[in-house]
């Protein structure tokens, strides 16, 4: 049984009560605990498959980076922390974590090269509450790869469809590229990625 806290928590609390061997995830949003279902199904295989070209292309290219099977990231002012689908982490930069090696927490924006979530129905955190946390933090790149087209019609069009939107921080503010279908994706962690956002959508199938 999970022990239940009384809201709103600290993120040291909510990382001291985080439960091991859990069948979800767990957020805290703004103080408030907030319970995200593991991710399955097609939502897994795209965040798989993007882990995969991701890890072929700093083993590729002898990066300096990793991509760890468990973190969160801690927000700037401490009230949140989020549990992306793939982060990809500086291996230079990690020994300035004080809290990597105890407890897999990620403070300081240098310490990650790309960021990436896969859009769920919970959309709004993705563009918006996520979106703003990460700017914040100084996240160098962030994904929000919307393979169902969930998101609002003002971020992805209208009609709606599946989009990938890359956001690159540039003099403190995230710019956004959007691609779809055949367009090939323009990361500036991996510049020499060869991958289209169709292949990415696609990815399992």
């Amino acid at each position: 049984m999970i022990q239940t806290l009384p809201q709103p928590i600290s993120f040291n609390e909510f990382i001291a009560w985080y439960p091991e061997n859990s069948e979800s995830r767990y957020e805290l949003h703004r103080g408030a605990i907030v319970e995200m279902p593991k991710p399955r199904g097609k939502h897994s295989q795209v965040a798989g498959f993007i882990s995969g070209e991701a890890f072929l292309e700093i083993r590729r290219l002898s990066l300096p980076y990793f991509i760890p099977k468990e973190c969160v990231v801690r927000s700037v002012d401490g009230e949140s922390g989020y549990k992306p689908d793939v982060i990809v982490l500086d291996e230079t930069a990690i020994a300035s974590e004080p809290h990597w090696e105890k407890s897999s927490v990620i403070e300081h924006g240098y310490s990650i090269r790309l960021i990436v979530k896969v859009v769920s129905t919970n959309w709004r955190d993705d563009y918006f509450a996520k979106f703003g946390e990460y700017e914040a933090l100084g996240i160098p790149e962030y994904w929000m790869v919307d393979y169902a087209a969930l998101g609002g019609r003002w971020f992805i069009g209208n009609p709606k469809q599946p989009t990938l939107s890359v956001c690159e921080l540039i003099d403190g503010e995230y710019e956004i590229r959007q691609f779809r279908g055949s367009d090939r994706l323009i990361s500036p962690t991996f510049p020499e990625l060869q991958l289209t956002a169709e292949q990415v959508f696609v990815a399992g199938q």
